[in-house]
């Protein structure tokens, strides 16, 4: 399994990568929705792509809606990662094409049930 971090936290991305590590995937990381695109079309789609909403040049929510409406992407599974705890920025989120939602703070061990959720972490 291959999962990309899109966050411009390298503290955010380091949490992240070591709980993906330990459920088996192959991580790539960007640090911005521009960095990710590029780095998708050079690799190709991966299985997972975990966005944070509030980044520079390209935002989480601007990369959702690049990645569904592009049909090489459109098939990944996205969990939006972020500070963004408005219902309504949940809804649009998902609406966008965020399979799941997670809000920061988190643990490794709320992940790893998103993860499960969307079919991903072993029990």
């Amino acid at each position: 399994m291959k999962a990309i971090i899109v966050d411009d936290s390298r503290a955010t991305r380091s949490v992240i990568r070591k709980t993906l590590l330990e459920e088996g995937f192959d991580v790539f990381e960007a640090g911005d929705g521009k960095q990710a695109l590029e780095e998708l079309k050079k690799t190709g789609p991966v299985d997972l792509a975990l966005v944070d909403w509030n980044m520079p040049v390209m935002t989480g929510f601007e990369l959702i809606n690049e990645l569904r409406a592009n049909l090489d992407f459109n098939s990944m599974a996205i969990m939006m990662v972020t500070t963004e705890t408005e219902s309504s920025q949940v809804q649009r989120a998902l609406e966008a094409g965020a399979n799941e939602y997670v809000m920061k703070p988190f643990t490794p061990d709320v992940l790893r049930e998103k993860l499960m959720l969307l079919g991903f972490a072993r029990d």
